[in-house]
């Protein structure tokens, strides 16, 4: 009788502290470190646990409301367990985009969950570091003018292709599919593996997964970072067959001495291992499709709706083309194919303004940044700091959205950036389209 009740109590006792070590457990992962003394003060609808919920449900009247009952404007609050600082103003501004303290990618990956969960095998701020110089190599000018004519011929395949379907049809297009998957392939072919950029197959098969990987983010996820959900199962599965798929094509570089001109053979050559490669490459086309494509396909929705600035393109690209026609039989393709990355950069300004403001439409919603270093960062000269370990976010409608920047901010006005009216340039940092400071856009 002793030793079966020593033997429950035993049981018991081990079961007490299973259970015990369990809640500590839970309560260690859900437990909200408090803000420090001078940083901005806690929004009222920020709950235990899960934070403020309204940051997820209604981002923009959140921020607005959160900074509108700030004296300076900066606000804090809780996604999950993650401290947030939300700035705003020039000198919440400056500190997000200039701070090097302040890390883009692990801002991103935490609180937008929009990267692939691939580690690198080595210290983040190297890969990043490493990842940045790499990028900015293959982006120059260059290494652009060498692609330049393989990257007007896909575009043109790709047009040509839509037109001869239209003409079969009612002649009517999607073109957040189409030109989105223009748009990929343009980065395939820049920041990935020509094998892939060459087959519809694996370019269409690739293509969805990425949008497998882009469309399963997880609110839950980010609020509970330990909770395993079908959507980030989904997530993480699309993400590994992705990497799988480039590995294969490096594997078959290197056992058949086989080489091409493109940034798999670039890493290949610097002496990056696979899994090294293969993180730089699916990070870059995540980097360059979110938002490319769409900003793209929402011009021509844009030039669709709007006949006068349709016209004003048109006749910006005829002109273009009329300049630069060198003999009569020319085709407008022919033209275009020929142009120079001088001419495509200044020969277009109607186009890029169009492109600006479509991306200034576009760019709302909230940026993200990670404080990496060993202490908290001022905001300016306010008084206020984003603690160690904690998160800046940027209401970037603060100013694309500012009726004090921009007249009649939701109206599409590409003339907003003229030279006579500049309105991007009335406040410093009053376009977020391109970055600024340490994170502009390549």
């Amino acid at each position: 009788m002793t030793t079966a009740l020593d033997h429950l109590q035993w049981t018991t006792a081990v079961y007490c502290g299973l259970v015990a070590g369990l809640v500590l457990l839970l309560v260690s992962a859900v437990r909200q470190p408090p803000f420090p003394g001078n940083a901005p003060p806690l929004v009222k609808d920020s709950y235990p646990v899960v934070g403020a919920l309204r940051f997820f449900k209604s981002r923009k009247s959140f921020c607005q409301d959160s900074s509108s009952r700030s004296k300076t404007g900066n606000y804090s609050f809780y996604v999950g367990k993650h401290r947030v600082v939300g700035v705003s103003g020039l000198q919440g501004r400056k500190t997000f985009y200039e701070s090097k303290e302040l890390a883009m990618f692990e801002g991103y990956s935490v609180l937008l969950s929009a990267t692939p969960d691939i580690d690198p095998g080595e210290g983040e701020n190297h890969f990043v570091s490493w990842f940045n110089k790499t990028i900015t190599k293959l982006l120059r000018k260059e290494n652009l003018v060498k692609n330049l004519p393989v990257l007007v011929n896909d575009a043109t395949s790709a047009v040509s292709q839509i037109l001869d379907r239209c003409a079969k049809s009612r002649g009517v297009f999607d073109p957040f599919d189409d030109i989105n998957r223009l748009v990929y392939q343009l980065n395939m072919r820049t920041l990935g593996a020509k094998e892939i950029a060459e087959s519809p197959a694996l370019l269409k098969k690739s293509l969805g997964l990425v949008d497998e990987v882009n469309k399963n983010n997880s609110n839950a996820r980010i609020i509970f970072g330990f909770v395993i959900t079908p959507t980030y199962l989904r997530r993480f599965i699309a993400a590994g067959r992705l990497y799988l798929m480039f590995k294969q094509l490096q594997r078959d570089r290197s056992r058949t001495g086989r080489r091409e001109q493109d940034t798999l053979q670039f890493l290949m050559d610097e002496g990056a291992d696979t899994l090294k490669i293969v993180t730089f490459i699916v990070a870059s086309l995540f980097a360059g499709q979110l938002n490319s494509g769409v900003n793209v396909a929402w011009i021509l929705c844009r030039l669709a709706a709007d006949a006068n600035w349709a016209r004003r393109v048109r006749a910006e690209v005829d002109s273009a083309v009329a300049k630069r026609r060198s003999r009569p039989e020319q085709t407008t393709l022919d033209v275009l194919r020929e142009l120079t990355i001088d001419d495509w950069e200044s020969g277009f300004p109607t186009t890029v303004n169009c492109l600006q403001e479509s991306v200034r439409l576009q760019t709302v919603g909230a940026a993200f940044r990670k404080n990496m270093s060993r202490g908290d960062v001022p905001i300016g000269s306010t008084g206020e700091v984003i603690p160690k370990g904690g998160f800046a976010a940027l209401a970037i409608d603060d100013v694309h959205m500012n009726q004090e920047i921009y007249t009649n901010p939701s109206v599409f006005d590409p003339d907003r950036f003229s030279p006579d009216r500049a309105e991007d340039k009335k406040v410093p940092m009053a376009y977020g389209g391109w970055g600024h400071g340490r994170h502009v856009c390549w």
